[in-house]
């Protein structure tokens, strides 16, 4: 069963947060890494409106591609659901929760978006 629930790498060493995974700590190269949930809650850093798609998403076009910095103080790429991507709506700062959304009904795997909090 999937749970809806965002996991980072955190270091034992260190005690910082990073993302993306990977089997040592980018800050001290420490091997002593563990995952750990995170809050689910984060602010836009940045973001572009993508206005000519790949055809796979055309109909969902035009579309945020977003830079979210998690309340963990680490980044991630992904893209913003639940308004209208224009820059009047995109708030830089402003903040927001992660959900998750089948991207294939039925198919059971789920993929991070976010929304205003």
């Amino acid at each position: 069963m999937q749970e809806d629930q965002l996991w980072i790498q955190r270091c034992n060493d260190c005690s910082k947060p990073y993302f993306y995974p990977r089997f040592f700590c980018p800050n001290c190269h420490s091997r002593n890494v563990e995952w750990f949930q995170t809050s689910g809650k984060g602010k836009l850093h940045t973001y572009m409106i993508n206005h000519r798609p790949p055809p796979a998403f055309a109909d969902v076009a035009p579309y945020a591609i977003a830079i979210i910095e998690l309340d963990e103080g680490v980044r991630m790429m992904s893209n913003i659901h639940g308004i209208e991507n224009t820059p009047e709506n995109l708030v830089l700062d402003m903040p927001l929760r992660v959900v998750f959304e089948e991207i294939n009904p039925g198919g059971g795997f789920k993929v991070p978006y976010w929304v205003p909090a």
